[in-house]
């Protein structure tokens, strides 16, 4: 078999990132707890020594994303309750988001909004609270996106005390200029370079995946990375209808080669995670499974009412996680991440 050189981590995955999307792969709705011993030689294949492994791990259970059994000398660590739906849906917007683009009624949501200066903090914070909400500025204070997303918008302006601010659902008046449109807002360049870089990056690692030619401790790390890689666009992307995209959007190139290279690693990706945990407890490790996108799919479909609603402790540190990323002065993001 031919040694390949896996991608580096975009972002450069952090030990807290790499171990939550492990766990999210391979062990949800399991009630079982993983002794820390198995959870160090997981995160030893990334290159994360014992001890950055050990402090993701207490770091974790402090943010109450994993939880912790003792048994004498031994200590495992487990994912809370309500975390495996919560892994299931994101798991499924992150393998299904880019496939198709949404529908557009041609009506576009505005919030235009004036903050003094000397509030400049909540001015900043409602920023990237709408950037988060797939808004973009069109002007300084008017902030638009093609999303029916007003109710959550006017949310976010009610949770900071903005008062001097309106929300609206409108068309453009046909006849502006191009600098006038609210697509104008919106500059999709960076985006699309970094879904053909994303491309080109692991088009030929699904070539070597085609060809069989990637092991089993190739195949954990690198579908752990892609899955590190990918989470970004969900996330930043303003997901445009197809109407107010550029011709040759890369976008679903990129989807594609993402969802393949996932899919058809995870039968190895699982055989490895399963010999590292073999090595601490050969039963523990029968019990670990992979999902690929049609088994996600089916698990999303059986959720119904169990679908999360924003309260656990997991996706209230996603959205800090999100918020602090977003932040554009990196001290403050700090002291907002340390905050979680």
């Amino acid at each position: 078999m031919t040694p390949i050189d896996l991608p580096r981590a975009q972002s450069g995955a952090e030990p807290q990132l790499l171990l939550t999307s492990l766990l999210g792969d391979f062990w949800y709705w399991r009630d079982e707890h993983i002794p820390s011993t198995a959870l160090v030689r997981l995160l030893d294949e990334f290159g994360i020594t014992a001890d950055g492994a050990r402090a993701a791990m207490r770091r974790l259970t402090a943010r109450g994303l994993l939880t912790v059994a003792r048994s004498g000398r031994t200590t495992a660590y487990g994912i809370p309750p309500r975390t495996s739906e919560v892994i299931v849906e994101r798991t499924h917007r992150m393998l299904t988001f880019g496939a198709s683009a949404p529908d557009w009624d041609g009506r576009w949501t505005v919030v235009a909004f004036s903050v003094p200066e000397q509030d400049r903090e909540v001015r900043t914070a409602l920023r990237v609270r709408l950037r988060l909400l797939r808004f973009a500025a069109l002007y300084d204070g008017v902030w638009v996106s093609p999303h029916d997303s007003g109710g959550a918008a006017r949310a976010v302006l009610d949770d900071l005390g903005v008062g001097t601010a309106t929300v609206l659902r409108c068309t453009e008046v046909p006849g502006g200029s191009p600098a006038g449109n609210p697509r104008a807002a919106f500059d999709l360049e960076p985006l699309a370079k970094d879904y053909r870089g994303f491309a080109e990056q692991y088009e030929p690692v699904l070539a070597e995946v085609e060809a069989g030619r990637i092991g089993p401790a190739d195949a954990l790390r690198l579908r752990t990375r892609l899955r590190v890689d990918w989470r970004r666009f969900p996330e930043t992307d303003p997901d445009m209808p197809a109407e107010l995209l550029p011709p040759d959007w890369p976008r679903g190139r990129a989807q594609q080669v993402f969802v393949q290279i996932y899919d058809r690693l995870g039968p190895l990706a699982e055989l490895r995670f399963r010999e590292i945990l073999a090595r601490t407890d050969p039963a523990l490790a029968a019990l670990a499974r992979h999902h690929d996108s049609a088994t996600v799919a089916a698990l999303f479909a059986e959720l119904g009412e169990r679908r999360p609603r924003g309260d656990t402790p997991f996706e209230r540190a996603a959205e800090a996680r999100r918020l602090a990323e977003a932040e554009p002065d990196p001290a403050r993001a700090r002291r907002r991440a340390r905050r979680t």
